[in-house]
């Protein structure tokens, strides 16, 4: 993406940064700022690298990650466990899915639905893994929101890990608390 210097002040105040914040990160003077965005000079190109440089970090900084939307508390079945007993697990925590783990490994999800189509075909003495869907997708922890919510628009839920170890669950309500504090 190319930016235009007539932008620097648009993107600033976007990232809500007075003249003076964004000229010491950029480690430039304020006046050169001030310049610029009054259209009153060209900065050299080292100049101008190191404004769009500050600016492009900082708008990362800024950017929600999957980290600081997942649930830590990760409420799951194992795939041996009864369907009986996972609407109980299912009702205690109020919650309409939740991830098949056996050893710390995902091996699927089970849901509201796919225990109500059990139901509906008389397996309700049937096991987890008899009637689990696959595994709803792992990204990582630093995932940014777009990502995480394009993903939400395909799944219910998708599960955040560090360095293979699963570290989290977000929901679309944990979006929207995310978003909506």
């Amino acid at each position: 993406m190319t930016l235009e210097l007539s932008e620097i002040k648009t993107i600033r105040k976007k990232l809500d940064l007075t003249q003076s914040e964004l000229a010491n990160h950029a480690q430039v003077s304020q006046s050169l700022i001030a310049k610029i965005e009054a259209d009153q000079l060209d900065p050299t190109y080292t100049n101008a690298q190191k404004i769009f440089n500050a600016l492009n970090e900082l708008s990362k900084k800024e950017e929600v990650t999957a980290e600081q939307m997942m649930q830590h508390k990760i409420i799951h079945v194992t795939p041996g466990l009864s369907i009986k007993d996972a609407i109980k697990k299912l009702k205690k925590h109020e919650i309409s899915q939740m991830p098949v783990l056996e050893k710390g490994n995902v091996k699927g999800m089970i849901s509201e639905s796919s225990i109500l189509d059990a139901i509906l075909e008389g397996k309700d003495d049937k096991k987890v893994i008899d009637v689990m869907q696959d595994a709803p997708p792992i990204i990582a922890k630093d995932t940014t929101i777009d990502v995480v919510s394009n993903l939400l628009k395909f799944y219910p839920v998708v599960l955040v890990s560090e360095k293979g170890k699963l570290k989290g669950t977000i929901a679309k309500i944990d979006m929207i608390k995310t978003i909506y504090k």
